[in-house]
């Protein structure tokens, strides 16, 4: 009897759609961010100029639907946007990874009707989002968080501080999450829509960071903030359910993120390594370059695959909350080792500013710390494991 043979694709292998938005997304980055990277990093700030150019290609509405004015795209057609920007600057990468994994996903999964109607089609064309979860004294114990809503009839008042605030400098729509009810613990905790301007809401201290300097991360001031009760996203008290799903799919960005950062790292080296010559010969002749560029091209690999398992898990509504930890972590450990290996590999020029290689570095370092510590990931996938 006959087989058929199904072809099953390769888990790299990419639908029309997304081949021309990652090679959108790839062409911009090069084109519009890249002469603009050393700038930006130096002076700490995003080029205001690109924030409009990001809204005009269509790049922070991606999963948007297109009658609320989006992309009407998939979430894996995000990552792979996020991996492309990130591969030439990650401040840029997580600026947008931000607006796509986290606010329009939030405001995607738990908006009513109302909600998507007044805040989709602004965030999709001309309004950045933050999502406002950490604060001082809660991090990794995110639910421990101070920042109070007292129920005033119409209206929320929303009193304390958010820390650490991806975009903060540029958003308009902020995604805040306070407690109603300090003594029920986690389900007191319920998220809020506030706009920039409204009454008693102020961005306050930016942080002078390692890397990804050009992304703003700012402390948020609350001192009675007045939010409409019709603002309120989700359910009241079911706010800890909006950080938890939404974060999953926001880890699995970071990861794209990372890969983005270690790619970038590796072309580098790799058109260095030809180019620079040693012993009369360039110095990518010598094995020993050669199995060093070769181990991080399978690091890069095995973060990609990872990080891909994951957006079509959850793109095919599938749990994926294992591999979204998975990707993030190891993505992480990934961009690290092999932007310090590219380093080496440039030596003394890696260490100074006018190689590209000593800023990939600095950036990597953060994907083991935001959206969760590889600790946390590494704490969430044994807890998967033993259960």
């Amino acid at each position: 009897m006959e087989q058929v043979e199904q072809q099953v694709p390769a888990l790299t292998t990419l639908t029309e759609d997304e081949k021309m938005l990652r090679d959108a997304a790839r062409d911009f980055a090069e084109s519009s961010i890249k002469p603009k990277v050393h700038e930006m990093d130096e002076k700490a700030k995003l080029d205001p100029d690109l924030v409009q150019e990001f809204f005009d290609m269509g790049l922070m509405g991606i999963e948007i639907p297109e009658r609320y004015s989006g992309g009407g795209g998939s979430f894996f057609m995000s990552i792979v946007a996020i991996e492309q920007i990130s591969r030439v600057d990650a401040s840029v990468g997580v600026f947008m990874d931000v607006q796509n994994t986290l606010v329009n996903n939030a405001f995607l999964n738990f908006g009513s009707d109302d909600i998507k109607e007044r805040y989709l089609p602004q965030l999709a064309t001309e309004k950045v989002g933050a999502y406002c979860l950490s604060e001082a004294g809660s991090g990794s114990d995110a639910f421990a968080l101070k920042a109070s809503a007292k129920d005033e009839g119409d209206h929320y008042v929303l009193n304390g501080s958010k820390m650490w605030i991806t975009n903060a400098n540029e958003a308009d729509i902020f995604l805040v999450f306070a407690t109603v009810d300090a003594d029920a613990g986690y389900k007191g905790i319920t998220a809020f829509i506030v706009e920039k301007d409204f009454e008693g809401f102020s961005v306050s201290k930016k942080e002078n960071k390692l890397g990804i300097r050009a992304s703003s991360t700012c402390e948020i001031l609350l001192e009675d903030c007045k939010v409409p009760k019709e603002n309120v996203l989700g359910e009241v008290g079911k706010g800890y359910k909006v950080a938890i799903e939404t974060l999953n799919e926001g880890r699995i960005g970071i990861g794209a993120q990372m890969i983005g950062i270690a790619q970038g790292a590796l072309d580098a080296a790799l058109e260095y390594t030809q180019e620079r010559e040693q012993f009369g010969k360039s110095i990518s002749d010598f094995q020993g370059v050669q199995f060093q560029l070769a181990k991080m091209a399978t690091d890069i690999e095995t973060a990609r695959l990872l990080v891909y398992n994951a957006a079509r898990m959850k793109e095919n509504g599938q749990k994926f909350l294992k591999e979204a930890a998975m990707a993030k972590y190891h993505a992480s450990e990934v961009a690290e080792s092999v932007s310090s290996q590219a380093v080496d590999l440039f030596g003394g020029y890696g260490y100074v500013k006018e190689y590209p290689v000593e800023k990939f570095y600095r950036d990597a370092k953060i994907g083991k710390i935001y959206e969760g510590t590889s600790n946390m990931q590494l704490n969430t996938i044994s807890k998967l494991l033993l259960k």
